[in-house]
């Protein structure tokens, strides 16, 4: 931003991340309000306040102007309500999102996703298990968080998280089970692989939160077990009703990254396009 550099921003929110941040010189100055938001935003979605005075004023329709940055706020700012989530150093935000490019996490085009909708981008976190050095700065992110929380053992969710957990279990050196997606018809038929005693906590990790859905299934069998799940940590929240749906269970959704937050990072790095940033923030607002 031109009035305000979202460098500065950023250094004022790392030092005072409770105070609200007046910021300036978006829209008519030439500032670009997703990367201004992401630069400020609380892990609440709160904290910054846009002056766009000029934009709007100038406006052939104010009213119609008015709306329209409201509702591009409100799509950032949605992205952010995951239940305790926690705020990634700015350094760290850029070189996760840098390296699920470089290993092909992400793509853009068009997918038909397993709902049967189709997806302007795709994201395949299966592929950190072919870079290790990758993998272990993910498993540091999920760490920061995880160190927060109070649980006994870590459980994978099969199969796309099962390398992440494994990651995120030798990192911070606490056991891990997980919950098998398909019981076997012999041996010891268990539910649950690894050591675990009814009464024990356990801190749920998955690869990505869309709607939910799927997180529901594996705990229960975990809960059927006798097992206490609070948490749910993920590495991408993509901001599609996941933390609606836990919460109403009673689960506490954490995300190292949320969607919307990625692709300003992305955007501003020059990995993709305005024309692509704004087909995926335009889907994702109608998803």
């Amino acid at each position: 931003m031109r009035a305000t550099g979202t460098s500065t921003v950023t250094w004022v929110w790392w030092r005072a991340p409770d105070l609200w941040l007046l910021v300036p010189g978006v829209g008519a100055q030439g500032g670009d309000l997703q990367t201004a938001l992401h630069a400020g935003l609380r892990a609440d979605g709160l904290g910054v306040l846009i002056n766009v005075s000029r934009s709007i004023a100038q406006a052939g329709d104010p009213g119609a102007a008015a709306r329209a940055v409201r509702d591009e706020i409100n799509v950032v700012r949605n992205a952010y309500h995951v239940t305790g989530a926690a705020r990634t150093a700015p350094s760290a935000r850029s070189q996760l999102a840098a390296d699920l490019v470089e290993s092909g996490c992400v793509r853009f085009g068009r997918f038909k996703l397993k709902s049967g909708v189709v997806s302007p981008i795709y994201l395949d976190l299966r592929r950190l298990v072919t870079y290790p050095a990758i993998l272990r700065r993910v498993a540091r992110a999920y760490g920061e968080i995880l160190r927060e929380l109070t649980f006994d053992r870590l459980a994978g969710i099969p199969y796309a998280a099962l390398p992440i957990a494994t990651a995120v279990a030798l990192e911070m050196n606490v056991p891990l089970i997980y919950p098998r997606r398909e019981v076997k018809d012999y041996g010891t038929q268990a539910v649950i692989e690894g050591d675990h005693r009814a009464g024990e906590t356990i801190a749920v990790i998955d690869d990505l939160a869309t709607t939910g859905g799927s997180k529901i299934e594996a705990i229960d069998k975990l809960t059927q077990a006798g097992l206490i799940v609070r948490d749910i940590v993920v590495l991408i929240e993509r901001g599609q009703g996941a933390e609606t749906l836990l919460a109403q269970a009673g689960y506490r959704l954490h995300a190292v990254m949320t969607l919307s937050e990625l692709l300003s990072e992305w955007r501003r790095s020059g990995a993709i396009d305005h024309a692509q940033f704004d087909e995926v923030i335009r889907w994702l607002a109608q998803a």
